[in-house]
């Protein structure tokens, strides 16, 4: 007999509508193996089991009282310690937080009560969100579960090592460079970074150049659609708006893609970077499983090059500044944090200016290339799960920001040029890690990449081949 926990989301909403689950007894079992495995993956920086329980009482209230439920009822999802939610601690990844209370939900965590779902707590993310691993000064080290000695990535980190644990069905995450699909990669998930302006981030944080955004982190594509479908919205006062969705998300599921034109590209943009035999073998592998389904893969040129590296880099060192920092509290800063953001307050607004142009007009022209193609594949990263620690594992944190830059080249491009992308988990090596590969669609095109990668994960069998950690 299955677990609670060997249920997908979309299978304990069905089990509690049909109330042969409760609420409280899925929430119940969740929590048990939070706090039994959570010290060991690192997922969670915040458990909430009293705002939990209560959470899935009322669920059970309303499920009783005969209302309509809402389409996750009952289903836990935990929200990632970058996104704000009322009356709980948040703490960004940094210990200059500490004691900070959030004053408001933000308006995808609304999305999410409405939906009826359940918050086991919070997740653990890296400091402000900046680097590519989760390791803080608040938190243990997030790990993927598939070996406990390596990093699970980040800035999502917390969110996929929850789920990759079967600490949580699914998980809310936000990628600003590669956040949602790095730690899916490492953690052997299935995670979507929507289209720029799918997910509001109102009321409180900001768009600004609209590099991030929030998705789904997920075993199943149903289940990341599902939970797609609840968090996509607007709010007055959005700059970016991202064209409507031909169809629900969750009928993309089902639909046949088509045949595709799908153009593949494993040129990383920064230099110095080098492609791991593995990750070279996931993206083969990709390649023809997707030409054996009837699309057509085609070597395509690369749509950006290395100059778009260094405009990139002075937006992430200006980003690192917005959060506020009492200049008391700076020494509670990691040191990658302090040389960001001393990097970012070192660049005057004018410079700034330039390089968002200039990133803006190389998309421009990157659109030319990639406009020619219904999906694009590539690598996620550039190298298997690291040790934990192997990024600070160095004489400075400049040599730690390269290192990230040289792990994590392919996913930012998507976030400069606002298209959706998704992780593909499909492969493991010999040791068993795994190995994610990368398709990333039009603006827009949500739809699209879901029904392909439904039609991959079919093809593939059961939960991408049927693989759990040893610690499932």
């Amino acid at each position: 007999m299955a677990h609670i926990h060997d249920l997908t989301a979309l299978e304990l909403a069905a089990a509690v509508r049909r109330k042969e689950l409760s609420p409280v007894e899925i929430t119940e079992h969740y929590l048990e193996r939070v706090g039994r495995l959570n010290d060991d993956v690192g997922a969670f920086v915040t458990p909430t089991p009293e705002l939990a329980l209560d959470q899935a009482r009322d669920a059970e209230a309303l499920l009783l009282s005969g209302a309509e439920p809402p389409p996750l009822l009952g289903v836990p999802v935990p929200v990632k310690d970058l996104n704000l939610v009322k009356d709980v601690p948040v703490l960004f990844g940094s210990a200059t937080y500490e004691g900070f209370v959030a004053p408001v939900d933000d308006s995808m965590v609304e999305r999410l009560r409405k939906a009826g779902t359940v918050m086991l707590g919070k997740t653990a993310t890296p400091e402000f969100g900046l680097p590519c691993y989760t390791e803080t000064y608040v938190s243990a080290p997030s790990r993927t579960p598939w070996d406990l000695s390596r990093s699970a990535g980040g800035s999502s980190g917390g969110a996929a090592a929850a789920v990759a644990a079967g600490l949580a069905p699914v998980a809310q995450g936000s990628d600003g460079a590669g956040s949602i699909r790095i730690p899916s990669s490492l953690c052997g998930l299935y995670g979507i970074k929507p289209t720029r302006g799918r997910v509001s981030f109102a009321p409180i944080l900001p768009d600004l150049a609209g590099l991030s955004t929030n998705g789904p982190i997920a075993r199943t594509v149903a289940d990341a659609a599902a939970l797609l479908e609840v968090m996509a919205h607007n709010q007055p006062g959005d700059l970016y708006l991202a064209p409507p969705s031909p169809m629900p998300f969750t009928e993309a599921v089902t639909r046949e893609p088509g045949r595709l034109r799908i153009g593949r590209d494993a040129t990383p943009v920064v230099p110095g970077s080098e492609v791991h035999p593995e990750v070279l073998a996931a993206y083969e592998k990709a390649s023809a499983l997707l030409e054996s389904l009837g699309h057509e893969v085609v070597d395509m040129p690369p749509a950006f090059d290395a100059s778009i590296v260094a405009d990139f880099e002075k937006l992430w060192f200006c980003f690192a500044g917005v959060h506020p920092v009492d200049p008391e509290m700076e020494p509670k800063l990691r040191p990658v944090t302090r040389w960001l953001r001393e990097r970012g307050f070192a660049t005057p607004a004018p410079e700034f200016l330039r390089a968002q142009s200039a990133l803006q007009t190389a998309t421009r022209f990157a659109f030319l290339v990639m406009n020619e193609y219904d999906a694009i594949l590539s690598p996620t990263v550039t190298r298997p799960p690291v040790p934990v620690g192997w990024f600070e594992d160095v004489e400075d944190p400049e040599e730690t920001f390269r290192r990230m830059e040289r792990f994590a080249p392919f996913a930012a491009i998507y976030n400069v040029s606002g298209q959706p992308s998704v992780n593909l988990p499909l492969h493991w090596t010999p040791e068993g890690l795994p190995v994610g590969v990368m398709l990333s669609g039009r603006v827009g095109g949500e739809t699209t990449l879901i029904s392909v990668s439904a039609q991959v994960e079919a093809a593939v069998g059961g939960f991408w081949g049927d693989r759990r950690p040893t610690m499932w």
